[in-house]
């Protein structure tokens, strides 16, 4: 798309490479990386499922940076937009040709609330399948803790109008 690029650079989106990312690391930056990358936004439902496949590469961008990991969740994530990925023949033509030909629906105005879990401190000694397998847990933690399942689109659009604070 015309100006897309312009835009990504503008708000420092980069597309890796790991080398990339662990400069930017090294250098102070923080980078939002989501190891279950386009796959998970388009095949993932109300059950909150996480769909990682044998993704580690993330992991070992930290390990090479020496940097910690922060889990973070958005509750009511999977509300806001759903998609038809459901429909296994998307779901094969996707895993085939890799072009995101799902359809989605929503943009609903669900109160969308980030959390940002315990940082996993680096460890010298830590595989990326160790530190994959960790961050996982924490992500599921936070899941657990902060999202009802299954997720519900009336249920985040009622949310909008809870006035009490909550002490999560």
């Amino acid at each position: 798309l015309t100006g897309f690029k312009i835009l990504l650079d503008a708000h420092g989106v980069m597309h890796g490479p790991k080398e990339e990312c662990v400069s930017a690391l090294k250098k102070g930056c923080l980078l939002a990386i989501a190891p279950g990358g386009v796959r998970e936004a388009l095949f993932s439902d109300e059950m909150y499922t996480i769909i990682w496949g044998n993704r580690k590469g993330f992991a070992q961008v930290a390990i090479d940076a020496k940097v910690p990991i922060i889990p973070m969740f958005t509750q009511n994530v999977r509300e806001g937009v759903r998609t038809l990925g459901g429909i296994k023949i998307l779901r094969s033509l996707y895993e085939r040709i890799r072009l995101p030909i799902v359809p989605l629906y929503g943009g609903f105005p669900v109160k969308l609330r980030t959390f940002i879990g315990e940082p996993i401190p680096y460890e010298p000694n830590i595989t990326a399948e160790e530190l994959t397998a960790k961050t996982k847990a924490a992500l599921q933690a936070l899941i657990e803790k902060h999202q009802k399942i299954p997720g519900n689109i009336f249920r985040a659009l009622m949310e909008r109008f809870q006035t009490q604070k909550k002490d999560d």
